[in-house]
Order: structure tokens, then sequence, then C-alpha cells
């Protein structure tokens, strides 16, 4: 590893612990309230508005609320795929019909998941999707987006190219995670467009 490198990841790790430290100051009421805001904001997207296939998670614990726009793509008849983590952090999908189809399942000592509880379809059912909503911590000026530090969607990124899929990709945060610069990595590639409570923030075109 590069000092650069390192240099970035210790960047990374400072950024990290200071956003979940104010997503962990949210209250309750302020994180129902974000979740309604952000539902509205996201079905407003015309990818969303045309999407047969959305591949998409259940939010957990403090993160920007997910579950009332999973149930408004779902009434709209689109077809909404929820991940499922492996033993390796990659992840297979489900389909999502409700929240009664959901199974909370905790991995090892890390937070409880809720994840799709029916048939599984497979790591590659990702790429049907016509638009992939990713979680994260921030997002850039430029577009890049920080995770959790799993690696998890950056397999699922890596499998898209690998299969000439070009959904739109976007990430749902609150609107303080919308920063400057993320420190970033030769293999991360920039989301399209940012969702928070207040508005939508595009970069760049689509391929």
């Amino acid at each position: 590893m590069r000092h650069n490198d390192r240099a970035d990841e210790s960047d990374k790790r400072v950024l990290r612990r200071d956003i979940l430290q104010a997503r962990n100051s949210l209250t309750a009421d302020d994180m129902r309230e974000y979740a309604i805001a952000l539902s509205r904001q996201a079905r407003a997207l015309p990818e969303l508005a045309h999407a047969r296939t959305v591949a998409a998670y259940v939010s957990v614990g403090s993160e920007p609320g997910t579950l009332a726009l999973l149930d408004a793509l779902r009434a709209r008849g689109v077809r909404v795929l929820l991940p499922a983590l492996l033993p390796d952090n990659d992840l297979d999908w489900g389909t999502y019909t409700g929240q009664n189809s959901l199974g909370r399942v905790r991995h090892g000592g890390r937070m409880a998941l809720f994840e799709p509880a029916g048939e599984r379809l497979g790591p590659d059912a990702v790429t049907e999707a016509d638009v992939v909503l990713l979680p994260g911590l921030a997002v850039d000026a430029r577009g890049m987006r920080l995770g959790r530090g799993g690696g998890s969607y950056d397999r699922v990124l890596a499998r898209l190219d690998r299969a000439g899929a070009r959904p739109a990709l976007v990430v749902l945060l609150y609107d303080a995670e919308v920063v400057g610069r993320v420190p970033e990595e030769p293999h991360d590639r920039p989301v399209h467009a940012v969702v928070t409570p207040s508005g939508v923030r595009r970069f760049g075109a689509r391929p």
C-alpha cells in the first residue's frame, strides 16, 4: 500500500466516524420525517418513474429510511430486488413483496440486516435492474461515493461492469452528507445522482 493510499484510508475512517456520529444524534421523529421526504424526492426521479426493476436495500439503524420508498415503488408495480449478504461479503438478491417478506438476519457480530425471506435469485440478478439504489455515508461534487468499507457494493458495481449493464446509480443520503470531496481508490466509480430529503443532485451524463 502506498503512502497516499494509507492517507486516503485514514481520511475515509475519519469521515465515516464523523458521519456516523451525526446520524446517531438524530431522533426517531427526525428519521421518520426525513424518510418521508426522501421517498417523495426519489419518486420524482424520471429514472425511478420509468423503471421496471429497481435494486434497493432496507435501511437499518440511523440510515436514511427506505421502507416508504420500497412500498411506493412496489405499489407502482415495480419489481424491487433486495440484497442478502453472503459469507464472502458479496450480495445475493431476492424480491421484495412487502414488509412481511423481510427476515431479520444477523451476520456474525454485525448489525442485523433485513433481507428478503423468499427465493434467492443469485448475485447476477442485479444486472437486470434499471436503477440501483446504493447505501452510503457521503458523496462529493464529482459523484464519488463513500461506503461503509465492507466492499459489498464494490462487487456489485464490478459485476454490472462485467455484464455491460448500465443502470442508473443513485445514492440515498441526508443533506449534510453531500460533501466537498470523498477520498477515492482506483476501483471507485461515480454515481449518477444523489437523493436527499431536500432534493436531487446529478453528476454528469449516464453512459
